[in-house]
């Protein structure tokens, strides 16, 4: 960075500051209109990575899993319940069977033809 500073010229090295203090002073008037006190991204120190605890975790999930089972049992099932399946009687089904057997029997001649 020395080597890009010593062949500016003086002037935009004065320029370069000029815009680097009007920089700080917006983020500053903008920290002042978002109500916060944020330091800009530049000077932000970076966060430890948080860590939870197995037990933690496993108190979470038992509570998440409470929660569920609470809204679940509690809840109206709105599917009806399933109706039970019709039968044929057994004269009907030999009916039918009997109707498949002439149908493929002639499906079968046509085919040979």
């Amino acid at each position: 960075m020395s080597t890009l500073l010593s062949s500016l010229s003086v002037q935009q090295l004065r320029k370069a500051a000029t815009l680097k203090e009007k920089i700080q002073s917006l983020e500053k008037e903008l920290g002042q209109l978002l109500g916060s006190s944020a330091q800009p991204a530049a000077q932000a120190v970076p966060r430890k990575k948080f860590k939870m605890s197995r037990a933690a975790r496993a108190r979470i999930s038992a509570a998440a899993k409470a929660r569920w089972a609470k809204v679940k049992g509690t809840k109206a099932s709105v599917k009806p319940a399933r109706k039970g399946r019709r039968k044929m009687s057994a004269a009907a089904k030999a009916k039918l069977s009997a109707k498949m057997k002439i149908a493929w029997a002639r499906r079968k001649a046509r085919q040979s033809k």
